[in-house]
């Protein structure tokens, strides 16, 4: 398997999904086109034929396709990191916190353990299969999430995670689970979409907002003269209006030192 591959293919598959987001096309070359010129207004250009062939190479035939890393660059700010490098640190960044996790669970149990241990699992240590029933005995599973930035934790075998739950309503600035399809008559109360749940929050203290952490990594609506910030793509929770992408100068205009007078007021 070509080098990246994986991170590459999940890339383009990221960086379609937050383009059909965005926009009311619903056709495949729509989509294409909104991203064409979304990355021409706010990031680095692409040709929409250009994305074309990488998807459809990539992600529908799984062909290796080459990419160069400027372009890579490119689409991994679109969807909220620095550059392909983070972006790819994040696989390894998963990987090694469960690995580090797992040896920590191994070794406590082995030196204190709260049940007894096979002997064949003390004399020949830990194989996959034992490592994997430790790790989901201890804590329940590994629940990752999909989308720009990847969420790990741990869940616990007795309270399932609050995304197992079947509905959500938006709370101020996050959405919360609930069980029930009703609250009271002032909560609009959505079926439960994992992905709006866990990256989707209010950022409430714009006045931290700057250039370098806010510009196209963030998103705001601006209705009768106020602009609100978002941590991800979307339509606001609220109005249902569409979210744009921080520019330069909304960041510069609203959020910083600009924010405080309104955050005073408030």
């Amino acid at each position: 398997m070509s080098k990246f591959l994986p991170e590459r293919k999940r890339l383009l598959e990221e960086v379609y999904e937050k383009a059909s987001s965005t926009t009311t096309e619903t056709s495949f070359n729509g989509i294409l086109l909104h991203l064409e010129r979304t990355l021409e207004d706010h990031f680095e250009p692409l040709s929409y034929k250009s994305f074309e062939n990488y998807y459809k190479a990539i992600v529908e035939n799984d062909v290796d396709y080459k990419i160069k890393t400027p372009i890579l660059d490119n689409l991994s700010r679109y969807v909220g990191y620095d550059n392909f490098r983070e972006y790819c640190a994040g696989w390894k960044t998963i990987e090694h916190t469960i690995q580090q996790a797992i040896s920590k669970i191994m070794i406590t149990i082995i030196n204190k353990p709260i049940f007894t241990m096979p002997d064949f699992l003390k004399k020949n240590g830990p194989g996959i299969v034992e490592m994997a029933f430790v790790l989901l005995l201890v804590t329940g599973g590994v629940v990752f999430s999909k989308g720009p930035k990847r969420i790990f934790g741990f869940t616990s075998i007795w309270a399932p995670p609050a995304i197992e739950k079947p509905y959500m309503y938006w709370d101020k600035d996050r959405y919360i689970a609930s069980d029930s399809s009703y609250i009271n008559p002032q909560t609009d109360v959505v079926p439960m979409d994992p992905t709006k749940f866990v990256h989707q929050k209010k950022i409430t203290r714009p006045d931290t907002l700057t250039i370098e952490n806010a510009k196209g990594k963030v998103w705001y609506d601006k209705s009768d003269n106020h602009v609100e910030f978002f941590t991800n793509y979307g339509e606001h929770p609220e109005n249902g209006k569409t979210l744009k992408v921080a520019t330069e100068y909304i960041v510069e205009t609203y959020g910083g030192e600009n924010a405080l007078a309104e955050l005073a007021e408030n």
